[in-house]
This record gives C-alpha cells, sequence and structure tokens, in this order.
C-alpha cells in the first residue's frame, strides 16, 4: 500500500493554504492566506472561486455540515448546504455552498482555531486561543461552555456516539462527557504541547501528535496503544480515514500513512513545507492536504492488497485490479473506467465499487461481469457473504443484492448514520443481517 501524489505545477493559492474540506457532493474546498475560497475539480485540473474574503479575514479551519441529520433518510435532501468557517479575530462564518456568509457570530476572545460539526449536524465544537471549548445550535445559537483551560486548545473531536468531547489541554488528553454531573478523563499524553488529535468514529481509537514529534494512538480510557519514534519536525496534521483502517499524518515535508495499530506503510517528502491540514474524502480512498506554500496537494491510497483462500487481488493505479491464483499462478487483469471506491473479496466473488455502478466478478469467469447502477456516489461498507452482498450508502441506507443483481432489498433504520458503520462486524448466519445502533448501543436490529 503507498500514497499517489497529485499537485499543481503552480499553485492556486499565492500564500499559505490554512484548510481544506470534501463537499456534500465530492468536492474539495480549500481556504488560503490570500482570501480565497476555491472549489477544485480534479479530474479536470479546474478551480473554481466560490468567494472572496474579506481583508483582514484570516481562517483557521473549515468543516462542511454532514449530508445526514438526526434521522437520516432521503428527506435530508432539503437542508441547505452549508460550511462553517472559524476566524483569527474571533469569529466563526456559515456559509453556503455559493459563498453566501449567512452568518457571522462572535464565538471567543482571540482567535477560533477549530469547529466540528457533530456527526448528526444538530451541533457544532468550537474551540479557541482563549482556552474555551463550547457548543454551539446550527444557527449559531449558544449552547454551552463545556471547558476552560489556562492554554489554548489547539484541537477538538467528537466521540463516535457525539455524546463526548475530546479536546488538548498543553501536553495533556482530555475527553468530557456533555452530561454536567459526569467527570472528564484526563492524562499527559505527550511531552510536549499537543497540536492536533482526531477520534475515530469507526474503531472508537484517538490519535494525537504534538511538538515533541511523536503520534500516539489511544483508547477511550487514556491508554496508550501505540507510540512512534521521533520525526523530523513536530506534528502538524493527522486525520483518520473513514472506516477507521487508515490514517495520515503531516509534518513539515513529511506526509505519512498507518494503518489503525500505528504501523508506517508509506512515508513521502513532498517539497510543500509544512502539511497543516489532512482531510479524507467520505469514500476512504484520497485524502487532501492543505500546504503552507501554497499548494493543495491529493493523496491517493493505491496497491490495496485482498486475500480469500488462494486468491489476490491488488488494486493499482488507473483503475486496475490484479487478481492472482496463487495454486495455479493464473493471473487476471480487471480494467474499470472510473476510480475505484471499494473492493470486496470473498465467497468466489469480488464486487468492486465505482462512484457510479458497481462490479460484479465469478472466480469461474473474471471477463463477464455483472452491473448494476448506484444512487449515490457515498459507499461507506461493502460485506460480502456466500449468496448475497452489502452496500451500505448514504441515500438507500442498507442495500442487500444477489450475485446474480436478481433481488434488492433495502434497509433504512431511523438511526443510520454511515459514517458511523465499518467492519469488523459480528458474524451471523448468511440468512441474518443484523445492526447495532451507535447512538443506543444495546439496541440490535434483524
Amino acid at each position: 500500500m503507498r500514497l499517489k501524489l497529485s499537485y499543481q505545477e503552480h499553485p492556486k493559492h499565492s500564500e499559505l493554504v490554512s484548510c481544506v474540506t470534501w463537499g456534500s457532493s465530492s468536492e474539495l474546498y480549500s481556504v488560503g492566506d490570500d482570501h480565497l475560497i476555491l472549489k477544485w475539480d480534479f479530474k479536470s485540473g479546474e478551480t473554481t472561486q466560490v468567494a472572496p474574503l474579506q481583508k483582514g479575514t484570516y481562517v483557521t479551519h473549515i468543516d462542511w455540515l454532514p449530508a445526514q441529520a438526526a434521522g437520516g433518510g432521503r428527506k435530508q435532501s432539503s437542508r441547505p448546504e452549508i460550511f462553517v468557517l472559524t476566524c483569527t479575530d474571533g469569529r466563526f462564518l456559515l456559509v453556503s455552498s455559493l459563498g453566501r456568509v449567512e452568518k457571522a457570530v462572535e464565538a471567543h476572545k482571540g482567535a477560533v482555531l477549530g469547529a466540528l460539526w457533530s456527526h448528526d449536524g444538530t451541533a457544532l465544537l468550537t474551540n479557541g486561543e482563549d482556552g474555551a471549548v463550547k457548543i454551539w445550535s446550527r444557527s449559531g445559537m449558544l449552547r454551552t461552555s463545556l471547558a476552560q483551560s489556562a492554554s489554548p486548545v489547539y484541537s477538538t473531536s467528537w466521540s463516535p456516539d457525539s455524546d463526548q468531547v475530546l479536546y488538548t489541554n498543553g501536553k495533556s488528553l482530555v475527553i468530557r462527557p456533555l452530561q454536567p454531573a459526569a467527570k472528564p478523563t484526563h492524562w499527559k499524553a505527550h511531552d510536549g504541547v499537543i497540536l492536533v488529535a482526531d477520534w475515530s468514529t469507526a474503531n472508537n481509537t484517538i490519535v494525537s501528535g504534538g511538538e515533541d514529534r511523536k503520534y500516539k494512538l489511544w483508547d477511550c480510557y487514556g491508554r496508550c496503544l501505540y507510540s512512534s519514534l521521533l520525526h523530523d519536525s513536530p506534528i502538524a496534521s493527522l486525520s483518520w480515514s473513514p472506516d477507521g483502517e487508515l490514517f495520515s499524518v503531516g509534518a513539515f515535508n513529511t506526509l505519512r500513512l498507518c494503518d489503525k495499530s500505528g504501523w508506517s506503510h508509506c512515508l513521502e517528502k513532498p517539497s510543500t513545507g509544512t502539511i497543516g491540514a489532512l482531510t479524507w474524502s467520505s469514500d476512504g480512498t484520497q485524502f487532501a492536504c492543505a500546504c503552507s506554500n501554497g499548494q493543495t496537494l491529493l493523496a491517493q491510497v493505491v496497491n490495496r492488497h485482498l486475500e480469500w483462500h488462494n486468491l489476490e487481488a491488488v488494486v493499482g493505479e488507473d483503475s486496475i485490479i490484479r487478481v492472482k491464483d496463487v495454486l495455479t499462478d493464473a493471473e487476471e487483469r480487471l480494467e474499470l473506467h472510473d476510480r475505484i471506491v471499494k473492493v470486496s473479496l470473498g465467497w468466489g466473488h469480488l464486487v468492486a465499487i465505482t462512484p457510479l455502478q458497481g462490479f460484479i466478478y465469478n472466480s469461474r469467469n473474471w471477463t463477464t461481469p455483472v452491473t448494476f447502477d448506484l444512487k449515490t456516489t457515498t459507499v461507506s461498507l461493502l460485506l460480502l457473504t456466500d449468496r448475497h452482498f452489502l452496500v451500505a450508502d448514504n441515500v438507500s441506507g442498507l442495500l442487500v443484492y444477489s450475485y446474480e443483481v436478481a433481488s434488492t432489498i433495502s434497509l433504512f433504520h431511523s438511526f443510520f448514520c454511515p459514517i458511523l458503520l465499518s467492519l469488523p462486524l459480528p458474524r451471523f448466519p448468511p440468512s441474518l443481517l443484523s445492526s447495532v445502533d451507535h447512538l443506543y448501543g444495546n439496541t440490535m436490529y434483524n
């Protein structure tokens, strides 16, 4: 597994890129100190200016309102598309996808260093140079001042169920429940100031990095799971992939890809200066980097390996899957005509998902796949059984297909939020599909 890097010959931003985010339709947005908000189309290589910012307005963070709200379902398509910008003057801005500032809120004394929507999109978490951690409604009304620290809070993250908040406090990490009477969990995590932390919604693991030039993995009780070797410079950014299988780490002229155990699979040394922000696409195949030299870097994960019995598959560049039978040394080259989003191998079949279609290959006949259309470009899970396979997306919910696509079963529970659905899942008989409610962990649907 490695990274394929793409960037511009001439940077589109004339100054430092402070932050990047993916929009609701998989567009990439970047904001720079040149007061520009740009929308990117990496297929055509074109950029569009969304809106100019007022002179003197410097943005520190951007986050797009999630497509799924607390009830889920197709009704969410009527929701206005907005994102939040945090600024060095103490405000955060609610901005429409067309670039119109819908609301400006005086939030902190000093710079607002970050803002994150809750996973259901009903609350906004902000942290500031003043050491405050606050929660706001979707319309920008203050709900609660959750914490007050003596030092700046550089990074925050929601727990998987949005019922707790992780934030940095100097050399320590703090997990504070939203319930007023609940006690926080506090531990010293690094030997230097912690600059960034992220809590995976899929595997419930925390990754942190700081001025001690290390990144570390933690469970939600503060127990250290992994500590890296020293890097050449402080860890400036890191981010979990949506499925919790990988995370990326950014520093000065350094980009690293690691698995969920902390093991490094790829190290790149792009001449981009400090990589100050990272954000994964919703399908988990690539992530974008905000760089201090004005570059917006795109890193695509390639050469993923899959195994099942005597079959091995490698997802390579340019939408090509190479399958090998290790018993006979027979090799097959499967060429798709679009970016591969998800691939799963098992039960004598290989299923590949692209943004618009799905392809079902039978190990007895690799030349003629069965195809089916998709209603969305965001597929969060692909799971195979002996006779059926499951696809989870943010429009149709849970879809169960037969390998001949002769029948389809659509399931959509009211709790469904695809970002929280991931492997590993419990193993049940092929005729039984069960799912656990992440908001109410004692509820199981069969």
